[in-house]
């Protein structure tokens, strides 16, 4: 059954939607960017329609100046509070849940990694995560080696090189871009913060898409180190960051009843 509620955080009234459950884990959803709980293309209802249909209650919110919620919004990096607020409400409405999995997408998976301790989350499913922050309008360094890779086996682009079609000044600062040696930055603080693990993670990666290809870079690196060795890291062959291309829906969703099982001790 799905049911709509609201439940405080820091004073502000944050709108919620909760597909209930029987099972004794629970599955928290925290969205990207500023997108409402239903998700792009209505993926997220669609993902809680599933987990719920398998027995886990799964809870989706708004955080604060999102959607149907009250107040400013903090953005993913200061919304500790949000996620510990919500994680609070689906153990409140849910009596019988005993460990919450949180699933996020995009800088809302990095806003699980960074904030699962304050929600006391017993593992995590972290879809595409953010972790570049891109330099003069360019994407991830990562991403644009994976797109000159590709291009040196493209017959088309050699013949755009050879007739003018390619803007040589963008080439070049995209270049420089691979150049750059990554910083700690962001990635550098959802390493450190996974480390120490919060129980079972789960790591899902579109194979196609730019935020997965950074992310994908950054946790081949030496600052992931103490990530991999406690970490699933399952990859999707597709180009939608919001998994909405043809089964990823059914892949996306099966991955996350598989961790919430696990964690629920069923086979």
């Amino acid at each position: 059954m799905r049911s709509l509620s609201h439940f405080a955080c820091e004073g502000a009234s944050l709108g919620a939607t909760l597909d209930d459950g029987p099972a004794s884990t629970g599955l928290l959803i925290v969205t990207g960017g500023t997108e409402i709980r239903i998700g792009a293309h209505g993926g997220l209802a669609r993902l809680a329609a599933a987990t719920a249909a398998a027995g886990y209650p799964t809870l989706r919110f708004d955080r604060r100046g999102v959607g149907d919620s009250e107040g400013a919004d903090p953005g993913f990096a200061a919304s500790e509070p949000d996620i510990a607020a919500a994680a609070a409400h689906l153990r409140a409405s849910c009596p019988a849940v005993t460990r919450v999995i949180g699933f996020g997408l995009c800088d809302g998976a990095t806003a699980l990694a960074l904030h699962h301790r304050a929600a006391r989350l017993d593992g995590l499913v972290l879809a595409n995560p953010w972790v570049v922050e891109p330099e003069d309008g360019l994407p991830p360094p990562a991403a644009i080696r994976r797109r000159y890779r590709d291009r040196l086996f493209s017959l088309s682009a050699w013949r755009r090189l050879l007739t003018g079609g390619i803007d040589y000044r963008a080439a070049l600062r995209g270049l420089r871009s691979i150049a750059r040696k990554p910083d700690g930055g962001l990635g550098g603080s959802v390493a450190t913060a996974l480390a120490s693990g919060p129980g079972p993670l789960t790591v899902v990666l579109a194979t196609g898409d730019a935020t997965a290809i950074a992310f994908a870079g950054a946790y081949r690196g030496d600052g992931f180190a103490g990530v991999r060795g406690h970490a699933d890291l399952i990859e999707i062959a597709s180009r939608s960051h919001s998994f909405a291309s043809g089964d990823d829906p059914d892949r996306l969703a099966a991955i996350c009843i598989a961790a919430l099982a696990a964690a629920d001790g069923r086979p």
